[in-house]
């Protein structure tokens, strides 16, 4: 079947930005936009309509984890819940698996392209941040939780959840207790809920 004229092929946008997330983990900035065509199997053409640059690319990028780890905030249900959840999707989504390799590309292409890495953060670890913030407001306002202020309030959950998890990822080391990320996510959830109650 064919697409209707000005309809863009999700799969191929998908393509393009994993090419990019595994070439960004092999080589950081220096990872360049014919590479990343050829690892996606589309056009440079098509590439360069989804994406003019590689700092777009990179926002995408991060702009996706942030959406796939900050679901969670989306859903009706109480905040022991929902914070549980989240901190399952930090510690899956930062923490464990091939996750590591992301950061390290990261890390490697922050020197060198500072604008990059600032774009990753924003999109990414900064955009979760600001949505755990304006959920944790939204909990002070509905009376479910005592919360003064809630970007330091979303910092602070966030260390809680990954610790050094996310160090460990950059660095390549094992994370200890992969098989205990629920438990770990709960005892993070009743802690910070424990600390931020309602009197």
């Amino acid at each position: 079947m064919s697409r209707v004229a000005g309809q863009i092929d999700t799969r191929k946008s998908e393509a393009i930005l994993d090419a990019a997330s595994d070439l960004f983990a092999e080589k950081g900035a220096a990872a360049t936009m014919d590479e990343i065509a050829r690892r996606a199997g589309v056009s440079k053409q098509t590439l360069y309509n989804r994406f003019g640059t590689k700092l777009d690319i990179a926002r995408a990028l991060a702009a996706r984890r942030s959406d796939a780890i900050t679901a969670p905030l989306r859903a009706v249900s109480d905040p022991e819940t929902v914070l549980t959840a989240l901190a399952v999707a930090l510690l899956e989504k930062v923490c464990h698996g091939q996750n590591g390799a992301s950061l390290r590309g990261v890390a490697l292409m922050s020197p060198e392209a500072p604008d990059l890495a600032e774009a990753i953060y924003d999109s990414g670890p900064g955009e979760s941040l600001r949505r755990l913030s304006a959920w944790l407001g939204e909990q002070n306002r509905r009376g479910l939780l005592l919360v003064p202020d809630p970007d330091h309030a979303a910092e602070m959950f966030s260390g809680m959840a990954l610790g050094h998890g996310h160090l460990r990822a950059l660095l390549g080391i094992d994370h200890p207790g992969a098989d205990r990320i629920a438990e770990r996510a709960r005892e993070t959830a009743r802690r910070f809920i424990r600390a931020f109650a309602v009197d």
